[in-house]
């Protein structure tokens, strides 16, 4: 696995260097044998070191984790712990989906667009277009719930939209600022017709999720 530790308004020493390179490496490798890439930041966030990790563990799978410390050693190793954790309870469900004969999902490709905020001031006119400041490629891939929050989670995103595995239709989750997962189920959703022909019946419940599933 490819590994980029780089500093940002700081400068990062060989021995911490080699010291993460080395440790993220083991630990993704106890689970995945052929990882694509990793990307280690390490910034300062007050009186404290603070270290970001972005691990492609897999084509479509990205693994975020991150840690503050009021040292750089430490701060890589507690991200570092994180990330495994992520990695060991996704490779555990997926032990579980094998059992189960529970088979991949598909993916499909969305357009992603990053939008400039509007201008403050009171004289600015309104735009009827917004402006946008970058155009990226994202996949939407067909999920059960807990399999979306477990992708929310892993990836340490504010929000994932996939589709219902049950129904085909679009849903989101989100996180909410009690702790708490929000899902988002439109009604239409209701009445999609799956692949198969037959209209689909939801009987999960809606709302807001426990960020523990």
């Amino acid at each position: 696995m490819q590994v980029t530790v780089k500093g940002k308004q700081m400068d990062v020493g060989d021995a911490l260097r080699t010291h993460i390179t080395t440790s993220l490496t083991d630990a993704v490798n106890k689970y995945f044998a052929r990882p694509l890439d990793a990307t280690v930041v390490l910034s300062p966030d007050a009186h404290l070191v603070r270290v970001d990790i972005t691990v492609h563990v897999a084509r479509n799978l990205t693994v975020q984790a991150k840690a503050s410390a009021t040292d750089a050693h430490r701060a890589a190793d507690e991200a570092i712990e994180h990330a495994e954790k992520r990695i060991r309870r996704y490779k555990r469900r997926l032990k579980e989906d094998h059992h189960r004969g529970v088979m991949p999902h598909d993916i499909e490709s969305a357009t992603s667009y990053v939008l400039a905020p509007e201008a403050e001031e009171e004289t600015a006119p309104l735009s009827t277009q917004p402006m946008i400041v970058a155009e990226l490629q994202v996949s939407i891939e067909t999920l059960a719930v807990p399999d979306a929050v477990m992708r929310l989670d892993l990836g340490d995103l504010p929000v994932l939209m996939f589709r219902h595995v049950t129904h085909g239709g679009l849903n989101v989750i989100y996180r909410r600022a009690d702790g708490h997962i929000g899902w988002i189920d439109p009604q239409g959703n209701s009445q999609t017709v799956n692949p198969s022909g037959i209209s689909a019946t939801r009987g999960e419940p809606k709302g807001v999720l426990s960020a523990a599933q």
